[in-house]
């Protein structure tokens, strides 16, 4: 493969003067690298969308709101916000599936520096319990389905403004999303800090409870930058390389883009959400994943690019109605929150002529892509996560935090603009994943000769359920809650659909009996369904240890036979 014209093209693009010019800056007292040209807010990102008025924006079924209806709604409920005293610092919460209006809130918030707090729609009360009161949100945006959640904790929102769409009935004193538009106004002016919090995304916590993590304004619009210097660095080292390519300087094509994940996720909302905006495109939302109702979508609306788990892009693939259906606006198709099997890149490159695979590995602690790997360079490198992106330093260290030679395997590390600030209130976690600014991914990798990442293990115990973090702790936190448990271990096995599932071993009290069905429906009154193990084997002899006393995951995996999960 080109990887001298990938490293030439990297050099022009990043170059003093140069679009990507990378600058070092203090910040939290730490050197990291940024983006020289980079806006300084997303409220500079979305005012920017104001020269694309007349075109579609957001796509919900047969609801079609151009940008400048969008930045209609957006001022009104900025200046709605403005009047209940809602003001930079402070933080709103929005618990919906991907409607328009979640982003329309979104951008009001942000354009306000009033931190966004996802929450995520699986959740239950107990969840969405813990994260009000942690984020101590003034208004929460909520759809029918979790109005209902949330009434069921009437006492953890009192005293918060709850305002409710999409819902048949409202409850007394939750008022009506037709009211805050009927508002009017204009957007506040307001000064926005890069280092103030956009938004608050949780992750699942290893001690049982989600941990909210901080992303700053200049991780968003970092983030945005990387998505668009890897567009550009992969079409320019193509380009000298083959002769095959737009030529640079020319026109971008406007991107439709069909989002299939959480806009609570940095997939959908920082990855998804940041790149369409910025370069005026449309924005196609679901209610809900589904392979054919996106092959009709994707012909309906010429979508140029899905990106999803890997699982949406093989059932797309596989769906029996995918030959009869015209998929030829794709460019891009792939995916995030997991690694994309090789077999599954090859067959993306063969399936759809027009289509490229890409992929990108990152987390939510960097608001988005760490890596970025597309096209030609990742069908010769299947495996590869690709190279980190240009705001970022990495190092593999060992279990002492020291660097291990280049080509050796390790955690990987990483520091620069696009790390979170921290975890909201657990200033413990914070000191134990970020070290002067180096984030803990709790990845294991290696680096090979041309500068790709492989990642090759996870160091924390952890599930990736199709795109999803599951903590074993976590969900072993609730199994032991059940009156019957002495000892768990979850851990995760190999899914052909969604990568991995929940797995658990469960050894009982004396004189206790409960089955498979029981522990579920325990855990379904505590946690989201996707946290909830597909496998249990309830065993009659304690749970196998090692030295320490910790249990030994791997050796349960490798022994208890899936057909006799109960």
């Amino acid at each position: 493969m080109h990887y001298k014209e990938l490293k030439r093209a990297w050099g022009e693009l990043t170059a003093a003067g140069a679009p990507f010019e990378i600058e070092t800056i203090t910040v939290r007292g730490v050197p990291i690298r940024a983006y020289k040209n980079a806006p300084k807010t997303v409220r500079d990102l979305w005012l920017a969308s104001t020269q694309f008025a007349d075109r579609e924006y957001l796509i919900y079924e047969d609801e079609r709101i151009t940008y400048g209806e969008a930045h209609r709604r957006v001022n009104a409920v900025g200046a709605w916000l403005a009047a209940q005293g809602v003001g930079r610092g402070d933080r709103v919460a929005i618990a919906m599936r991907n409607y328009p209006e979640w982003l329309l809130i979104y951008w009001a918030c942000v354009s306000m520096g009033v931190a966004v707090v996802g929450m995520n729609a699986w959740w239950v009360p107990e969840e969405i319990d813990y994260a009000i009161k942690d984020s101590s949100p003034k208004i929460i945006f909520c759809d029918g389905e979790r109005l209902a959640r949330l009434t069921e904790r009437a006492e953890t929102i009192a005293g918060i403004t709850v305002v409710a769409t999409r819902a048949d009935t409202l409850p007394a004193g939750v008022l009506p999303w037709a009211d805050v538009l009927a508002h009017g106004g204009e957007l506040p002016t307001a000064e926005v800090d890069s280092d103030d919090d956009a938004c608050i995304f949780y992750t699942s916590g290893t001690t049982g409870y989600p941990k909210g993590a901080q992303l700053t304004h200049r991780g968003c619009i970092s983030n945005l930058f990387s998505l668009m210097f890897s567009g550009q660095v992969t079409a320019l080292a193509t380009l000298e390389a083959t002769g095959v390519g737009p030529e640079p300087g020319a026109p971008a094509p406007i991107p439709i883009a069909l989002l299939t994940t959480p806009l609570f996720h940095v997939t959908a909302n920082n990855c998804g959400a940041y790149a369409v905006t910025a370069g005026g495109g449309k924005l196609v939302l679901m209610y809900k994943w589904d392979p054919k109702a996106a092959l009709t979508l994707i012909q309906q609306e010429r979508v140029t690019s899905m990106s999803g788990v890997p699982v949406m892009s093989r059932e797309l693939i596989a769906h029996p109605d995918f030959d009869s259906h015209d998929l030829s606006s794709l460019v891009s198709l792939g995916g995030g929150g997991a690694q994309l099997p090789p077999d599954l890149v090859h067959k993306i490159d063969s399936s759809v002529q027009t289509a490229r695979p890409s992929t990108g590995y990152g987390m939510t602690e960097t608001c988005g892509i760490i890596t970025a790997i597309a096209a030609d360079f990742f069908v010769d490198k299947p495996a590869s996560a690709g190279p980190a992106m240009p705001d970022f330093e990495t190092k593999c260290v060992d279990d002492a935090g020291d660097t291990v030679p280049p080509g050796e395997v390790g955690e990987l590390w990483v520091r620069g603009a696009q790390v979170i600030k921290g975890y909201l209130n657990r200033a413990d976690a914070t000191a134990e994943s970020i070290t002067d600014g180096w984030l803990h991914t709790g990845d294991i990798a290696k680096v090979d000769d041309d500068g790709f990442i492989f990642i090759v293990d996870r160091k924390k115990d952890m599930v990736l359920r199709g795109g999803e973090n599951v903590y074993c702790a976590e969900v072993e936190a609730c199994l032991y809650r059940h009156p019957a448990v002495a000892e768990c271990s979850v851990f995760g096995v190999p899914d052909d659909r969604l990568g991995e599932e929940v797995a658990a071993a469960v050894f009982l009290k004396p004189d206790h009996q409960t089955d498979g069905g029981s522990l579920r429906d325990h855990c379904a009154g505590i946690m989201a369904k996707h946290k909830i193990p597909r496998y249990l084997w309830i065993v009659e002899e304690p749970l196998p240890r090692n030295a320490s006393g910790k249990f030994l995951r791997r050796q349960l995996r490798e022994t208890l036979p899936l057909a006799e999960a109960v």
